[in-house]
């Protein structure tokens, strides 16, 4: 089928709509620091926006909800800090053998979990997660309740020395970045335009000869290696792999994050993390009753922002032009 000069237009213009979003999203986590705003704070931002944008990619673009994508972000925490401090492996040796346990992870959590579809895909994924933790919980080099602490940084390529909090900014900033875009071609890409398909309507993208499980777990896999690529970065980070990150909840958090800055778009868990991990940092003076402060502001963006921030402004600005 022939494209028309119209749908050619349309699809630079997205294009090039994206491209001065992301180069505003990297001039603005690029000043932060410069403007005052507390290193660590943004680290932990840039972490769980990856987080997001990782299911995001899952839910989003494959319509696959996952109740358990905390495993990966948690265990992948414990590899990259274990490798550190116990293996003695420099920090991107860390984060990257925690990257490919996660993939794994994912690659057989998948194969069980894309069997079923909708809410029995959902419980499966808790279900296993639920066991993760428990395997976290229990086995002796996690640390059980205390976790794994004191993690050294090291020296990234054995040049920046990451106590450094600016060279430790920098670094998570290209493993964002570059987490981000390799999230952007995935979508864009002919194996992302399938995943779609699927999503939209899965019985005729398999009359067209697509294997639709066999997207759906490579979904999964690239899902579950990119959320292990921001747990290992944690961990690092924040020299510590806890049980709250292997914890049902933050499979909630992560769900939260991508509802409120908008499913299925690509800046959306960016902002949504943003907003979240704020909430979390400004309210937490009110102790358990952030949690009902999220609570009654993921009602608000269901009843008022059913496409999430990004998805309303990007809504907006096409009614306007």
């Amino acid at each position: 089928m022939a494209t028309t000069p119209a749908a050619t237009s349309a699809t630079n213009d997205s294009a090039r709509t994206h491209r001065v979003a992301f180069l505003i999203m990297a001039a603005i986590f690029i000043a932060a620091p410069l403007l005052g705003v507390y290193p660590v704070f943004m680290m932990k931002v840039m972490c769980f926006a990856l987080f997001a944008c990782a299911f995001n990619l899952l839910l989003g673009f494959g319509g696959l909800l996952s109740f358990g994508h905390a495993m990966f972000l948690g265990a992948a925490g414990y590899v990259s800090a274990h490798a550190a401090k116990v293996w003695g492996l420099t920090p991107e040796l860390a984060i990257l053998v925690a990257t490919l346990c996660a993939g794994a992870l994912g690659w057989v959590t998948g194969l069980l979990a894309i069997r079923r579809q909708g809410i029995y895909f959902a419980m499966i994924t808790l279900a296993l997660a639920q066991m993760i933790f428990f395997f976290s919980l229990q086995a002796p080099f996690t640390g059980g309740e205390d976790g794994i602490q004191a993690v050294p940084r090291g020296k990234f390529l054995g040049l920046l020395d990451l106590s450094e909090p600016m060279a430790m900014y920098a670094v998570v900033l290209a493993i964002f970045l570059g987490g981000f875009l390799l999230i952007y071609r995935i979508v864009h890409s002919p194996f992302g335009q399938v995943l779609k398909a699927i999503r939209e309507n899965e019985p005729r993208a398999i009359s067209l000869g697509y294997d639709a499980d066999k997207f759906k777990h490579r979904a999964f896999v690239l899902s579950a290696a990119l959320a292990g690529l921001a747990g290992g970065t944690k961990a690092i980070v924040f020299q510590l792999a806890s049980l709250t990150d292997v914890h049902w909840s933050m499979s909630g958090e992560v769900v939260l994050m991508t509802l409120v800055g908008g499913l299925g778009t690509i800046f959306g868990p960016v902002v949504g993390a943003a907003v979240i991990v704020t909430m979390q940092n400004y309210l937490a003076q009110l102790g358990a009753w952030v949690t009902v402060v999220q609570g009654v502001i993921f009602v608000l963006c269901v009843l008022l922002f059913r496409r999430g921030i990004v998805g309303e402004i990007g809504n907006l600005l096409k009614k306007s032009l």
